[in-house]
């Protein structure tokens, strides 16, 4: 269960990263709200991190969580910030997909 929580909690930190991005993108009232979005996504993606790290090691939860997040936050990048698309780009989020998936399977828990 708690590879699920810390799943979530990975998609959190790509909507925290995402909201950000708008931050910067937008002004007025569209800018408050999407800091809001940031904080409400930061405290929830953070609240279930400590959740899963009460029973899966803190190293390879964090690694996970920052794994899914960059991964997460790339392809948003690419799909909706128009971030350019490359081979060493695509390359390299399929090598963190790899570790991702490797540290799970490598753990004990």
């Amino acid at each position: 269960m708690n590879w699920i929580i810390l799943i979530i909690a990975g998609l959190f930190e790509v909507a925290f990263a995402s909201c950000l991005g708008k931050v910067k993108e937008t002004t007025g009232t569209a800018m408050y709200l999407w800091f809001a979005g940031f904080i409400i996504s930061l405290t929830i993606s953070m609240l279930l991190l400590i959740k899963a790290t009460e029973t899966l090691p803190i190293g390879t939860a964090y690694a996970v969580w920052t794994g899914i997040g960059a991964v997460g936050t790339a392809l948003v990048g690419i799909f909706f910030f128009k971030d350019p698309v490359t081979f060493w780009r695509i390359f390299f989020i399929v090598t963190l997909i790899g570790s991702v998936i490797g540290l799970k399977a490598v753990s004990s828990h």
